[in-house]
């Protein structure tokens, strides 16, 4: 069995974009786990997207038989990267291949960090990742409901980003406990991305809560969701998520996903009360 392996970057054309959605379908259908989204392919054809792929083809059949993706999802330098292995290829030292490509890849692109994704309960997943020298960090879960009209609260308005920037640095520092340039940044990537919407909540003329909605296909994405501290409690959260399920609904989105990490308790209970279920849950890891 002869093996090539190549790294392109983002965008990746239609025909290998096609090539990989086939290899997920086939590691989806045999491990019944969700690889497209961990593989970046909703993000891996758009010239705004920074990140990369190494493919691995058998040379005698001329097929897509492993590949790995790496996204650098804010633009700080810190790149989220997993890989899909045919199922009928495993164990055959492919997977150590497509690592050290996308080793080599970050090495070139001055990566500053890394974070190895793994879906729990994937086969050989974790114990492939912990024996090539990395530890496990933490776990999100990953939420779904479907897109729906919702009549929303009447004294909660929910309005673009504006320029509010100090109010939301405070915010997300509160929230995430971001540094103020972290912020910052955080704004200026949700305004400037295509299919990213950031919006800010008001009650009584004070901003008292944010949440970024990001398309991708059928799916709307719910991220950066904060309420400002002197107003947890009350509703704002929930109100928030009432608002990404009507606006899911009017752009014509089917699902509203998020992430959250497992051991917030306190959002997860906000999520499953807005109706979210858990769909699957991923697995980070850092290098040691």
């Amino acid at each position: 069995m002869n093996i090539s392996v190549i790294t392109v970057s983002f965008p990746l054309d239609g025909e290998t974009l096609k090539e990989l959605k086939l290899l997920c379908e086939e590691a989806t259908s045999h491990d019944y786990r969700v690889y497209e989204t961990v593989m970046n392919i909703p993000m891996a054809s758009s010239f705004e997207s920074k990140g990369f792929m190494v493919l691995a083809y058998e040379d005698d059949k001329d097929v897509l038989v492993g590949a790995a993706s790496a996204i650098d999802l804010m633009g700080l330098h810190t790149y989220e990267w997993s890989l899909v292995i045919s199922p009928a290829y495993r164990q055959k030292g492919i997977g150590t291949v497509l690592v050290e490509g996308i080793q080599a890849g970050l090495n070139d692109r001055g990566a500053e960090g890394q974070l190895a994704v793994v879906i729990d309960g994937s086969p050989y997943g974790h114990t492939f990742i912990e024996n090539r020298g990395f530890i496990y960090s933490f776990s999100e879960a990953t939420l779904e409901t479907k897109a729906e009209p919702v009549v929303l609260q009447h004294n909660i308005s929910i309005q673009p980003y504006n320029h509010e920037q100090a109010e939301l640095i405070t915010i997300y520092s509160e929230a995430f406990g971001d540094l103020p340039e972290e912020s910052v940044e955080l704004i200026a990537f949700n305004t400037s991305t295509t299919g990213r919407e950031l919006w800010v909540a008001y009650r009584d003329g004070e901003i008292v809560g944010t949440v970024t909605t990001a398309q991708e296909s059928e799916i709307q994405w719910v991220t950066a969701l904060a309420v400002h501290p002197h107003y947890e409690g009350q509703g704002i959260g929930t109100a928030l998520l009432a608002f990404s399920k009507d606006y899911a609904s009017k752009i014509g989105a089917k699902f509203v996903m998020l992430d959250v990490e497992i051991d917030n308790i306190k959002a997860l209970s906000v999520y499953e009360k807005a109706g979210f279920m858990k769909a699957q849950q991923i697995d980070y890891y850092v290098k040691q």
